[in-house]
């Protein structure tokens, strides 16, 4: 059998073609290689050119949105709004994070956007907004904001009611749902002024409490105006206010009750002119009613008085009386001192003795449906902010903070308790 011997100059030979095969794949790679690079050069030229025509497509317009992006504890009254700049708006929605639209105004000039309303505490809005600028490109903006909570919030309950009119001793009093710790930027966003320029300042029971009143009681006629500007006031360390509402209320004629325990009757003064002079029963010595200044708060045809509730009360732990249906009552203190209608006391002890738990009772039927009985004509006669002075009493003066009854500070006494 022949045994074949590849020589070396055969398999040279026979290498050739694939030494030029691989260099013709190493040719074909190079050739590739170039050419990408030239396609490449090629695209980020074209990329660059289509930059630069949307460049200058871009709208001119530029939206605003407020607040801004993701922001938290944004304001219920003032905060969202959207303006454009270099265009107008063309369609502007709010809605919650659960889809209820925000009704919404937009300007004249389309310029600016506002909700109508004021928005809720504690809620994710969405704003989408779109513009067109003078050549009709449009441009468009978006946002997400929440507004401030409840447990970062705070609002003054006040009294009296926008629209109302009460008696010449009712002061504007606020109470807050939170301790405020900076008396002075809440005060500052509070104002209170009265039509005839009398001097309106407030004072400030403990931390959650601010009275505004005049110097003496307010003028008959008067129209006095509360103003609050809280929205984001700081009232305490990460605690703002959200309100902004102005209340106006008028004073009515000047009618002031003189309660004279010693003679046990009362005189009913309108405009300086004594009207009525009503015999009543006052507390008894063992219970005797305050003295002092006092503002009718609250007016009842009927109500129901449990002594356990002001702390008389038996061995057994309930009331030393519980009526339910007192009759023509009016609140004057905060700690449950009423005049009031009295129908179960014999009607000799009205002018003759003090026999009350601390109330002054006048003479009156059970059902409050006699218009001629003493406390009839009286409930009739009077308003909330209406002024009951007791004296000769051997109680003490009540205390200016149980009730509506800071008159039973001095001036200076109530100027110093104000953080303006």
């Amino acid at each position: 059998m022949e045994k074949r011997v590849m020589t070396v100059s055969k398999r040279r030979r026979r290498l050739m073609p694939v030494s030029a095969l691989l260099g013709g794949v190493l040719v074909l790679t190079g050739c590739s290689s170039d050419a990408d690079g030239a396609t490449a050069e090629s695209s980020k030229t074209s990329q660059a050119q289509v930059d630069e025509a949307a460049a200058k497509d871009t709208s001119d317009a530029r939206i605003v949105i407020s607040p801004k992006n993701g922001s938290t504890n944004a304001s219920i009254n003032n905060d969202a709004k959207v303006t454009v700049s270099k265009g107008k708006l063309t369609e502007v929605t709010m809605a919650t994070a659960d889809g209820k639209a925000v009704e919404g105004t937009l300007s004249a000039d389309g310029t600016s956007w506002k909700p109508d309303g004021q928005l809720e505490r504690a809620t994710v809005y969405k704003i989408a907004a779109t513009a067109e600028d003078s050549e009709g490109r449009e441009a468009h903006e978006n946002s997400s904001f929440t507004t401030v909570s409840p447990d970062n919030s705070f609002i003054g309950n006040f009294t009296p009611e926008d629209g109302s009119t009460v008696g010449v001793g009712m002061p504007v009093s606020l109470t807050f749902n939170k301790a405020i710790t900076d008396k002075a930027a809440v005060q500052g966003g509070i104002s209170v002024s009265s039509s005839t320029g009398q001097e309106v300042v407030g004072h400030w029971f403990g931390s959650q409490r601010l009275d505004f009143r005049p110097e003496q009681y307010w003028q008959e006629g008067s129209t006095v105006t509360l103003k609050l500007d809280l929205d984001g006031v700081e009232g305490a360390d990460g605690v703002y206010g959200v309100q902004q509402k102005t209340v106006t209320f008028t004073i009515g004629r000047n009618q002031v009750s003189t309660v004279d325990v010693a003679t046990k009757t009362m005189t009913v003064t309108q405009d300086g002119k004594t009207v009525k002079t009503i015999p009543i029963s006052a507390g008894s010595p063992d219970n005797p009613t305050y003295n002092g200044q006092m503002v009718i708060s609250e007016k009842f045809k009927e109500t129901r008085m449990n002594g356990a509730t002001v702390g008389f009360t038996d061995d057994d732990g309930k009331g030393e009386y519980d009526i339910k249906d007192v009759p023509h009552a009016m609140r004057l203190s905060t700690s449950g001192t009423f005049i009031h209608g009295n129908y179960w006391g014999a009607d000799s002890i009205f002018g003759s003795a003090n026999t009350s738990h601390g109330c002054v009772g006048l003479n009156d039927v059970k059902g409050a449906g006699d218009k001629n009985q003493p406390a009839a004509w009286f409930f009739d006669n009077s308003i909330t902010g209406d002024v009951v002075i007791v004296k000769n009493s051997k109680d003490k003066t009540i205390d200016p903070d149980n009730g509506l009854n800071g008159w039973n500070m001095s001036w200076a006494e109530w100027t110093a308790g104000s953080s303006a």
